[in-house]
């Protein structure tokens, strides 16, 4: 009985920085993003704690609340008659608080739409609104370096601090405590407050304006972004700073927990979110977006993304359920041999019959299994092959080499075909384990294609591009080797040193003399 054909083993190179993680898996499960087009740059986007956890998204002269479920809007606040910011909801989610550069705050009920409350005190821009844990009392930050607290009932102003040296642009308020609230500053300082106490009970420096502040649920360690880092603080210790994270090349803007408090995402101007492991401060997962990015939320069950853009563009991102990834995985795997639309469940006492599926070859291995072996590499040189996935070329090329027909398949070809070698070659050569294959193969070409190459222009250029591919690597390779010496060079003479501080340490020890030493001397 004749064995079956062995297919071409593909080797794969593996990608600088491609790494397969869980929570590159976990971020891949997003569905295509839904885009809104709002009236102007969206300035705040806060998720409602209660479900079903609508969202409010602040762009131009209102807050637009969307609905979680259908993605689209179904309220919208416009009682402003100039720019509104940081449209927050209450924890109940029945109540919605925005501030704007009218200098007033204004409160609204969600259901209704009416303006239940005008909070009036700042002289400048309010940026930050946000409610307490009480529900009865709010917090707000201005233009006017100032931060103020209210009484919701009795619609007044009730504490006042004015210790920021410039716009208060960001605030949160603790999850842990009814007094507790932080906030951050234009004049590049982050403060903490208890209402309870006249002045700010904690202060630091995060070395940059301030955008968007974060507290964790304890109220130990909170988070502030300015300029391109995020700067991580231990309050319980006076604000002792735990790390910095400069992963972004421009200002971040904003900030949201995730997973359970367990991740954190960034939204910079770059166009990035970065997202990080909060136990390690690492990034895992990284979201590419085409506007530059000022607001992200994640909504308090993660099955919803929205970013919101300078350009006024809302980009709403619903996470594939557990049932639908399989579902699709399933799909995938029965679709072409699968039973399509059927719903039929096996039973124990079910007759199965196994179905072998056809081994289907590749054209370069049909060809490889007749003894064609210029065919199978012209197969592999196809411009859909060598383009999009080099490795299955270079594969064919060393299979042929191993079957001694690599000469024969390179000779008997046309100008044409000699160009697409030589273009492969060219983009290729450099790659470490390209290059020794690449290397042969060059020679071979000039052993039977010396003459053509001298006539032809075409092919000339390309020989001579793949010639300065190689000096250029051959230099970066000379420079490497003199670093690699330099640094040994360093290696070796601090281990020197160091050898000889021992040696010296221990000989000043050996004729260190003793109290008895000394006793017995006199």
């Amino acid at each position: 009985m004749a064995t079956s054909y062995k297919k071409t083993v593909i080797k794969s190179t593996p990608r600088i920085g491609e790494n397969v993680t869980s929570d590159t898996n976990y971020w891949k499960n997003l569905e295509v993003p839904v885009t809104k087009k709002e009236y102007g740059a969206i300035t705040h986007i806060e998720f409602s704690p209660s479900e079903p956890h609508s969202f409010a998204v602040t762009n131009s002269t209102r807050v637009q609340i969307y609905s979680s479920k259908s993605l689209q809007i179904h309220k919208t606040i416009s009682r402003f008659k100039d720019l509104a910011y940081s449209g927050s909801f209450r924890d109940d989610g029945k109540l919605v608080v925005a501030g704007g550069d009218e200098g007033l705050i204004r409160l609204f009920d969600v259901e209704g739409r009416a303006l239940l409350r005008v909070f009036k005190g700042h002289t400048g821009a309010v940026h930050v609104t946000k409610f307490l844990r009480d529900r009865v009392r709010l917090f707000s930050g201005a233009d006017d370096n100032s931060v103020a607290v209210w009484d919701i009932p009795r619609e007044e102003q009730i504490t006042t601090y004015k210790e920021h040296q410039d716009y208060v642009r960001c605030g949160v308020p603790s999850l842990s405590s009814n007094d507790i609230l932080l906030t951050g500053s234009y004049d590049h300082k982050v403060k903490l407050y208890d209402t309870r106490i006249g002045d700010s009970v904690l202060t630091v420096d995060h070395g940059n304006p301030v955008e968007d502040v974060l507290m964790f649920p304890t109220g130990g360690i909170f988070i502030s972004a300015g300029g391109n880092v995020v700067k991580v603080w231990d309050a319980l210790s006076g604000g002792r700073l735990l790390t910095t994270l400069c992963n972004h090349h421009k200002q971040v803007m904003s900030l949201a927990f995730c997973s359970n408090y367990q991740r954190l995402l960034s939204a910079s101007l770059d166009r990035h979110v970065k997202i990080y492991d909060l136990s390690s401060y690492q990034v895992v997962h990284t979201l590419d977006y085409p506007g530059t990015l000022t607001a992200v939320a994640v909504s308090p069950d993660d099955n919803l993304l929205v970013v919101g853009t300078a350009e006024g563009l809302v980009s709403i991102q619903k996470r594939k359920t557990e049932d639908e990834v399989k579902h699709k995985k399933k799909k995938n795997q029965n679709s072409r041999f699968g039973l399509r639309g059927k719903t039929h469940i096996p039973k124990e006492d079910d007759h199965h019959v196994e179905h072998t599926k056809k081994d289907h070859l590749a054209k370069y291995d049909k060809f490889l299994k007749k003894f064609e072996y210029s065919k199978a590499l012209d197969a592999a040189m196809h411009w859909t092959v060598r383009l999009s996935n080099p490795d299955v070329t270079l594969s064919v090329i060393q299979e042929l080499v191993r079957r001694e027909g690599i000469k024969p398949a390179l000779a008997g070809r046309d100008e044409k075909s000699l160009s697409h070698l030589l273009r492969f070659i060219e983009k290729n050569i450099y790659k470490p384990r390209y290059m020794n294959t690449l290397i042969d193969i060059m020679a071979l070409i000039m052993e039977l294609y010396k003459g053509l190459i001298d006539q032809s222009h075409d092919l000339g250029s390309h020989l001579k591009r793949v010639n300065s591919v190689v000096h250029r690597e051959v230099e970066l390779m000379k420079q490497l080797y003199e670093v690699m010496g330099t640094m040994d060079t360093l290696f070796a003479a601090a281990t020197s040193q160091q050898s000889s501080q021992a040696l010296e340490s221990g000989t000043l020890a050996d004729n260190k003399l003793t109290p008895s030493m000394a006793a017995q001397s006199l």
